[in-house]
């Protein structure tokens, strides 16, 4: 894998890496001592994906979000999903109205550039699917309108993987359409010290700045896609991985291809996170158990002896062959 960039592909990874760094810099001023979280939040929005954080309650789910959308000054929606929610609470209404003699679109919350759904799995089914058109299209439909969402568009995801009770699971059409799935987690005893500090007087979220303008976050993304190199070993690797999901003794159903789209953006954007113009087998292992866990299910029986969807990617890591350097001629 060859890794000498141009003078012109440098500077535009180093201009990349320098806006990215600001954003993950600002946001652990609130999310502290996350920083490899924070770069698979960054990761997702730099892909255009979607992220679902998946926790206990009280470890910076909502904070995450908040800090993430005023660092790149980006409009920011929370949706609190109850079951009595309804799918026009999420995208909207058309309205009659009797000046014009016309329908007016009401846009509702999902039309902002990142959206928060809180606690996505204690709305019904019906609502829940109406935030699919949105996450995959990037437009959402309203009696028979079409309306493109506004560009950034990331979608944060939030549930308490420890209540089940009155909540609907999401079901693996939506889970498919989150580019990742991460956890906080609980702090170290530092870091949890450092936030009583932080937190003496007032949330640190209350005077965080703008670090980043929007052109420059949709710059960044193009940069990302234009500049960053993804070697034929590297897709051979990721195709083989993601291929292992599907043939593994343990697994009912394994990730589609949309599994391999995300480890491709996901790797372009690490790459790019830490200066390099230039995708890793490293990358692709960094990403592949946030990236594929949420997209497998284990077979029922084997979930009896404690084997998880995160288990049988650590598993397929140590079985398929990382691609060897090619010799530059």
């Amino acid at each position: 894998m060859d890794g000498t960039m141009s003078e012109e592909q440098a500077a535009a990874i180093a201009e990349a890496r320098d806006i990215a760094q600001r954003i993950a810099d600002n946001i652990a001023r609130v999310i502290i001592g996350k920083s490899a979280e924070i770069e698979l939040a960054l990761i997702a929005l730099v892909c255009q994906g979607h992220l679902l954080i998946e926790d206990i309650p009280g470890v910076g789910k909502t904070s995450l979000a908040k800090a993430l959308a005023r660092s790149v000054g980006c409009t920011f929606r929370r949706i609190q999903f109850t079951p009595d929610l309804l799918p026009s609470d999420v995208t909207g209404v058309s309205i009659y109205n009797q000046r014009t003699q016309a329908f007016e679109f009401r846009p509702g919350p999902i039309m902002a550039q990142i959206v928060l759904s809180d606690e996505i799995n204690r709305a019904t089914p019906k609502t829940q699917s109406a935030l699919l058109e949105a996450m995959e299209e990037r437009q959402i439909t309203v009696d028979g309108v079409t309306h493109p969402v506004p560009l950034p568009h990331l979608v944060m995801a939030t549930q308490n993987p420890i209540e089940y009770e009155g909540t609907f699971p999401l079901p693996e059409a939506q889970l498919d359409r989150f580019m990742m799935r991460l956890t906080l987690g609980y702090p170290s005893r530092n870091d949890e010290l450092a936030i009583l500090d932080s937190q003496r007087l007032r949330h640190p979220i209350e005077t965080l700045e703008q670090v980043v303008e929007v052109d420059e976050l949709r710059k960044l993304q193009r940069i990302v896609r234009e500049h960053v190199r993804v070697d034929p070993l590297v897709r051979e690797y990721i195709v083989a991985m993601v291929a292992a999901t599907r043939q593994h003794d343990d697994v009912y159903l394994g990730a589609s291809p949309r599994g391999s789209l995300a480890l491709f953006r996901g790797g372009q954007a690490r790459a790019a996170l830490h200066g390099r113009g230039y995708v890793l087998p490293d990358d692709v292992k960094g990403l592949a158990e946030p990236v594929l866990a949420h997209r497998i299910i284990v077979r029922p029986e084997v979930r009896l002896k404690s084997v998880t969807a995160s288990s049988v990617v650590r598993d397929i890591l140590q079985t398929v062959p990382v691609p060897g350097a090619r010799v530059r001629a």
